[in-house]
């Protein structure tokens, strides 16, 4: 009995616990549904900070641009031109990019590209594609270098020194391959031989006519002592010979004499090099005053004074004087010559010297003026020449206008003075047109 009571009493306990237990069960899901309903309302109360948030700004950014003193249409097309802006940066850095892979795969092709044709010499027009790229030059920069490399001809030459008498013997045997100069395709070649920095003594070959392949044979002797010869340098240069301009040079071979063998005579050919511009050389300045008496039909030249002459001798000076030539139609009616003055560049003279002419010839007399050094053995040298006349030019026109304007009047001017050659080409041009 007592076991049963005892039994009947834990069966009441087991079923009195399981009551409690399932209203335990059932209370969880109400936490549950308050926990989300909580969580849910937490959740609208952020986003609708957030809204409230963004109006704030909003409403702020419209503020400020309310301040501003602008029309709205102004706004929106500052804000339109920033885009545009924007826009293009971005497309040009896409661009640069894009240029850049591009080359990228470009020169991997070149390099890692291996194929049959490179095993066949696809391998040279690569090398070549690739010197292109390094230089990076255009086809017009191309052009201009090949120009710039156009051969200009070869002259064939001979030296000979002679111990005995201090002499060196230049041989001009033959120019060939010459670039044309003239219109019809041909040129006319003489060669000019020094020896520099003596610019003194030079030599002329003969001019020979409408050639490209000249044979001259001509020689050419300069004293020189043996002890200075390796001073000096040797300059064959070859022009193109114009009746009626400057003429113009082809090229030239320039020998300093301390890199050659003098031991043995020496005949050989060189490739005529393009020669340096060099700057004018100045030659000095001349006075003369002009007179002229239209009743008496009389011409006064007078020479006054000369300054800052070249260097002929190699004490530095010179020994000049001037000859003054009296030229109609290209032909010489009278010559007169001054003193000559020693050791100076600054020689002054006041000398005068009369031609009579009529009125009616003034318009077709030229005076040519020309100042040379004096040199006891050998050829006088030429340092300087003008011509005044009614087909002079510049002053040379200026000063004879002066002068036919102020009658029985001396006119005195100053003149620079000329390369001979200059002024003969421009005298025979004045003389082929008449």
């Amino acid at each position: 009995m007592k076991f049963n009571l005892f039994k009947k009493k834990e069966e009441e306990a087991v079923v009195a616990a399981e009551p409690t237990g399932a209203t335990t069960m059932t209370m969880a899901p109400a936490q549950a549904v308050v926990s989300t309903v909580v969580d849910t309302s937490g959740s609208n109360n952020t986003e609708i900070s957030k809204n409230d948030m963004f109006e704030e700004i909003k409403s702020k950014f419209l503020n400020e641009i309310d301040k501003i003193p602008l029309p709205p249409w102004a706004l929106i097309a500052i804000a339109v031109v920033a885009a545009l802006l924007i826009l293009t940066c971005c497309l040009c850095i896409i661009k640069k990019c894009c240029c850049k892979k591009k080359k990228n795969k470009k020169g991997k092709k070149g390099k890692d590209g291996f194929n049959m044709k490179n095993m066949q010499g696809g391998e040279k027009h690569q090398d070549d594609d690739d010197d292109e790229g390094e230089t990076g030059l255009t086809e017009e920069e191309k052009e201009e270098e090949e120009k710039e490399e156009e051969k200009l001809g070869k002259l064939q030459y001979s030296i000979d020194y002679d111990f005995e008498n201090a002499k060196l013997t230049v041989g001009i045997l033959q120019a060939a391959d010459l670039i044309s100069m003239d219109s019809g395709g041909t040129s006319d070649p003489y060669v000019k031989v020094h020896l520099l920095p003596d610019k003194k003594k030079k030599y002329d070959t003969k001019v020979h006519k409408k050639t490209l392949n000249p044979v001259f044979n001509e020689s050419f002797v300069f004293k020189v002592p043996y002890e200075e010869l390796g001073g000096k340098t040797l300059i064959m240069s070859v022009y193109d010979y114009d009746r009626f301009s400057k003429h113009d040079i082809i090229g030239e071979v320039k020998i300093p004499m301390n890199t050659i063998d003098l031991g043995q005579p020496i005949e050989e050919w060189k490739d005529l090099e393009s020669a340096e511009k060099e700057e004018p050389e100045k030659l000095g300045d001349i006075c003369i005053s002009l007179r002229y008496v239209p009743t008496a039909g009389k011409l006064t030249v007078c020479i006054l004074e000369a300054k800052n002459l070249k260097k002929m001798d190699a004490c530095g000076l010179s020994d000049p004087y001037v000859k003054i030539q009296l030229l109609q139609g290209g032909k010489r009616l009278k010559k007169k010559k001054t003193t000559v003055k020693k050791n100076t560049l600054n020689p002054y003279y006041n000398e005068s010297f009369s031609f009579e002419i009529p009125l009616e010839q003034m318009q077709k007399i030229l005076v040519a003026v020309t100042v040379f050094d004096y040199d006891k053995i050998g050829k006088n040298d030429a340092i300087g020449k003008i011509f005044v006349g009614s087909k002079a030019t510049g002053l040379g026109l200026k000063h004879w206008s002066d002068m036919l304007s102020n009658p029985r009047r001396p006119i005195a001017q100053w003149h620079p003075l000329q390369q001979e050659e200059d002024i003969d080409g421009q005298l025979a041009g004045l003389a082929a047109k008449k």
